[in-house]
């Protein structure tokens, strides 16, 4: 466990996981696995925080079920007609009527307080070592890499005709979004036509793509490997088609993949050629 993710586990009192019992932590990494248990693991800070948020709230939530399970048992059998035949005539007791008040609101700001810092940690984004961009369209994204040339392309799903072995139905794309992982990277989010969301499980980002308006936010990736996501809002008849592939590379590798990229999805800036058939009139014709 790097420094960071210590940190992060000992702010928000992380509580034993379960995430991917009984299945090999590797192969949950990047995608959902049949009969997983639990959230993916984390790939980034943001997301190793949700899952230790998420099973302190199961350790709470058990602990409170199992409390009131056991208080109703006990009254069932203290109070039943044969034990308490006479049943008594009390109708208030102050401790009780106290203790029932006091010790949920000591519950609620004890979840309260790591809450509001967990959404503090996801919502400000950090100083970022790099910018893309994400733009949602009916029904495929395309990617922007501001800092490293403008260069843009677009990644659309592969159809099941064309899946190749080792592939994932439904999520793979024709192209791969880039990253470099221990990196600090600004996401910003939006869309052409309606309303998208960008998320990856994997890296605890699930956020809005609104057309006309720029939302931010962002990862840490803290191992290589491939992540996949979908579109997570219902935007229209082919919402179940827009996938997410990125894959987290070392920064040397990332820095070779850009010289590429900067090739292969040059901006063409050159104007098209005008069709022959179109007839120009006088201005002052008209």
């Amino acid at each position: 466990m790097t420094a960071m993710r210590f940190k992060n586990a000992l702010r928000f009192l992380p509580a034993v996981s379960i995430a991917g019992l009984g299945l090999p932590a590797a192969g949950l990494a990047a995608s959902p696995q049949p009969w997983q248990m639990g959230l993916q693991p984390g790939a980034t800070p943001v997301m190793t925080a949700v899952n230790d948020f998420h099973n302190m709230l199961l350790v709470i939530i058990t602990l409170i079920a199992a409390f009131v399970l056991g208080l109703m048992l006990y009254v069932f059998w203290r109070f039943s007609a044969k034990r308490n035949p006479t049943p008594t005539r009390t109708t208030h007791n102050t401790l009780l009527e106290i203790l029932w008040s006091v010790v949920p609101v000591i519950i609620l700001v004890a979840i309260a307080v790591p809450s509001f810092r967990l959404l503090y940690f996801q919502d400000v984004v950090p100083k970022s070592d790099m910018t893309i961009k994400a733009i949602g369209h009916q029904w495929y994204w395309s990617y922007e890499y501001p800092d490293h040339g403008r260069f843009t392309f677009d990644a659309q799903m592969v159809p099941d005709e064309e899946i190749k072995k080792g592939q994932l139905r439904l999520l793979e794309t024709d192209n791969e979004v880039v990253l470099p992982v221990d990196t600090t990277i600004r996401v910003i989010v939006t869309a052409e036509n309606v309303l998208h969301a960008w998320a990856i499980p994997a890296f605890g980002v699930k956020i809005d793509a609104v057309p006309g308006r720029l939302n931010e936010t962002w990862v840490r990736i803290e191992r290589e490997g491939t992540f996949y996501g979908q579109c997570s809002e219902l935007c229209g008849v082919n919402h179940g088609f827009m996938p997410i592939k990125v894959k987290a590379v070392s920064k040397k590798q990332f820095a070779e993949w850009v010289t590429r990229a900067r090739k292969k999805f040059a901006r063409q800036d050159t104007e098209a050629p005008e069709p022959e058939n179109v007839v120009r009139l006088d201005p002052a014709a008209r």
